[in-house]
C-alpha cells in the first residue's frame, strides 16, 4: 500500500520511484560538505525561502531545536518551553 502522510516521516512509505531515486543518488559525507544530494537540497531550500544557506536535519525534533536555538536562544524560558513540548510529544 502506497501512502503519503506528512504528519511524520515514520508513517509514510516510499514509492518504488522514491526507492529507485534513493538507490541511484550520488552520496558523500555530508559532515564535510561532500554529499552532492544534501548540498543540492540545502541550496534549493535556502533559495525557496530567500536565505543564504539551508540545513538538513534528521528529524522534526532536531529541526525544532535548531530553529529555537537560532531564533530564541537568549529569550528567558524559551528552552524550557521547547523541552516541555518535545518531551510531551514523545510521551504521547
Amino acid at each position: 500500500m502506497d501512502r503519503i502522510d506528512f504528519r511524520s516521516d515514520t508513517v509514510s512509505w516510499p514509492t518504488p520511484a522514491m526507492r529507485k531515486a534513493m538507490a541511484e543518488a550520488c552520496v558523500g559525507d555530508d559532515v564535510y560538505g561532500e554529499d552532492p544530494t544534501v548540498n543540492e537540497l540545502e541550496a534549493r531550500a535556502a533559495a525557496l525561502v530567500g536565505k543564504e544557506a539551508g540545513l538538513l536535519v534528521s528529524s522534526g525534533t532536531q529541526g525544532n531545536l535548531v530553529a529555537i536555538l537560532a531564533e530564541f536562544a537568549c529569550a528567558a524560558g524559551a528552552m524550557e518551553t521547547v523541552a516541555f513540548c518535545e518531551i510531551s510529544a514523545a510521551a504521547s
